[in-house]
């Protein structure tokens, strides 16, 4: 990772891929599901800071995380929280729907934007770049439009919403200087891509974490893999 970032918020980090990779939140943070967040909270108190977010929002931290950053704003967001049903449209009930669209899409970018834009004023340097703010979305296969006919058994729209939302903001804040980019992680092997996965989460994080520190301004609003190849949108 860029030697620059001084700060690194990640969502959704109590298990699975938010885990291997700093601000760490998640909701749960008393359940079993976080306790690899907590052992290692204990065990670097100094680099790990534990935030709890609140029900599919993100409001209920802005505080926390402004006072920890302070000035020099944050370098770097990784909006790894997600939803995903496996239900169809006709199943799928409008409470589901709207928690999906609230946590895959309403809380993670806007909320932190005034601390991407302080960093970005703090950091001096012109341009786009991963050593400068950025933001960086884990998606899925099933928020690409081109292959949903394939995994059409889903009802993927807030990962499909997440993926418009960046190359909007991609646009909105490029004079801001703030780098946009979804990064699709592989089918991993974790609670919610389940044991037939085609990855563990290491090579999966260290793909991620390669790709993230090679992002360029000429790169920013992308779709790419773990390994760097680009997504069908």
């Amino acid at each position: 990772m860029a030697a620059e970032a001084c700060s690194v918020l990640i969502t959704g980090a109590n298990r699975g891929l938010g885990l291997e990779m700093l601000l760490a939140c998640c909701r749960d943070l008393d359940g079993l599901r976080a306790e690899g967040l907590r052992d290692l909270a204990k065990k670097h108190p100094n680099v790990i800071t534990v935030v709890r977010l609140g029900e599919y929002s993100l409001c209920s931290i802005l505080l926390q995380v402004g006072s920890l950053v302070g000035k020099a704003g944050l370098n770097l967001l990784v909006n790894n929280t997600g939803m995903l049903t496996h239900r169809t449209m006709q199943t799928t009930s409008t409470q589901e729907i709207q928690a999906a669209f609230n946590t895959n899409i309403l809380g993670p970018m806007d909320e932190f934007l005034p601390y991407l834009q302080s960093a970005a004023t703090a950091s001096g340097k012109p341009g786009l770049s991963f050593n400068k703010p950025a933001v960086v979305s884990i998606s899925s296969m099933v928020a690409s439009m081109a292959t949903i006919k394939e995994m059409c058994s889903f009802f993927p729209m807030a990962s499909a919403g997440l993926n418009m939302l960046t190359l909007c903001a991609t646009e909105q804040f490029r004079k801001n200087e703030i780098l946009f980019a979804v990064l699709y992680p592989g089918w991993v092997r974790t609670d919610m891509g389940g044991e037939g996965g085609a990855i563990d989460a290491p090579e999966s994080e260290k793909g991620l974490l390669s790709v993230m520190d090679s992002l360029t301004e000429k790169q920013t609003g992308v779709f790419l893999d773990y390994e760097g190849k680009v997504m069908p949108w």
